[in-house]
């Protein structure tokens, strides 16, 4: 990655309907999914949030600060993170697609019955994008930049990334980044459902020839990003490095991707570029993969444009977990650092007949984990409106 400093990651965190925690995770990747939806059921924000807290934020927030928490402690704590007594070079970068829509729905139909002054006086604080990000910059103190970035399911991605460069020149030596989201509710799900984007099986298959749409998922992934030298100095356990980034737009449609998955191939070779990689460097693919026909469809293409017929392994995380939305690339990257922990690249849940008319030479990880060596890793996000985010993500120490 450009700019004078390396950037490591030294603590992971997620919350998912799966449970709270990286373990939760990883168990989830390599278990067989049920289906439907995935909210997360009987959410209790307590144990990260007092009560009063809890009553005025969304799950979207409390989501968050949820897995915040769970990352600095991974990381070693927020006194450890902060021991140089330097608040403000400690930063907050986060990534939501509909923040809090949820709540914004809720309040709009107390009003509607109601009127108004049975509108909460928290609603505004409550759906603002920033809220997230805002919380979690309060709990810890940092007083370092506090940003959301929100491009649709690539915020995720995008914001790692502009964690790390804030990191690599020099701005942050802290960052905790990631995404949240709390959209499977009501509206969200009837314009989803109405748009023929959602499965009518109840099942996410990414590249299966019967591929249908995607289920929707809540929860919330961060990372601790440092500085290479501050981490060692405190002598922290380093899990992964992020070694590149990249954005670009298709400019082409509202919802749709490029057929030909140009735009994303773009992205691909510049986020290599960044992290001075060729594409023979890679030793596996995290794919968007959402499992809806034209996006699994251009996303091969792109794949094949950058790495030929003869690819790394091709795994998506989304037929295990759903699909998050604006927190997804996030809980994507949380899965690489697992991979390369467990040297294990998890299957493509739901994938038994690959796609015949998907680029030819994907090299798809199917039915049980495939170990590897782990090597540098592309993870790529799409979003609606034709943004593209790519990160490169490497082992530590390498």
């Amino acid at each position: 990655m450009r700019g004078d400093r390396r950037v490591v990651v030294t603590g992971l965190g997620s919350v998912t309907a799966a449970g709270a925690g990286r373990d939760a995770l990883w168990a989830d990747l390599l278990a067989p999914p049920s289906p439907g939806h995935r909210p997360v059921d009987g959410w209790d924000a307590t144990p990260w949030m007092d009560r009063a807290a809890v009553r005025h934020t969304d799950r979207c927030t409390q989501f968050a600060v949820a897995a915040a928490e769970l990352a600095v402690s991974d990381a070693g704590g927020a006194k450890t993170l902060t021991a140089s007594g330097r608040p403000e070079h400690a930063g907050v970068v986060l990534g939501t697609a509909l923040a809090g829509v949820t709540t914004m729905e809720r309040q709009s139909l107390v009003r509607e019955a109601r009127g108004d002054k049975r509108v909460s006086p928290f609603v505004v604080p409550m759906i603002m994008p920033n809220a997230a990000a805002a919380a979690v910059s309060q709990r810890f103190n940092w007083q370092g930049p506090c940003e959301t970035l929100t491009t649709a399911c690539s915020s995720g991605t995008h914001a790692i990334a502009a964690a790390a460069r804030l990191i690599a020149y020099g701005v942050c030596d802290t960052v905790l980044t990631g995404g949240t989201e709390a959209a499977a509710y009501g509206t969200v799900l009837a314009g989803f459902r109405n748009m023929r984007a959602l499965s009518g099986t109840g099942r996410t298959r990414p590249f299966d020839s019967g591929r249908d749409g995607f289920t929707v998922a809540e929860g919330a992934a961060a990372l601790v990003l440092e500085a290479e030298d501050t981490a060692q100095a405190r002598g922290a356990r380093i899990l992964a490095e992020v070694l590149g980034a990249a954005s670009t737009a298709d400019a082409y449609d509202v919802t749709m991707p490029l057929p030909d998955g140009s735009g994303a191939a773009r992205c691909m070779d510049l986020a290599l570029r960044d992290a001075a990689l060729a594409p023979s460097d890679v030793a596996q693919i995290n794919a968007h993969g959402t499992g809806t026909l034209q996006g699994d469809l251009a996303e091969s293409r792109a794949v094949q444009r950058i790495f030929g017929g003869d690819g790394p392994p091709v795994t998506s995380a989304k037929g295990a977990t759903g699909h998050v939305f604006g927190a997804s690339g996030a809980l994507e990257a949380v899965a690489v650092v697992l991979s390369m922990t467990h040297r294990l690249i998890p299957p493509v849940q739901g994938l038994t007949d690959p796609d015949p008319e998907l680029a030819p030479g994907l090299d798809l990880v199917r039915g049980k984990p495939r170990p590897w060596a782990p090597g540098p890793v592309l993870s790529s996000s799409f979003g609606f409106g034709g943004h593209n985010g790519c990160l490169v993500l490497g082992p530590a120490g390498a």
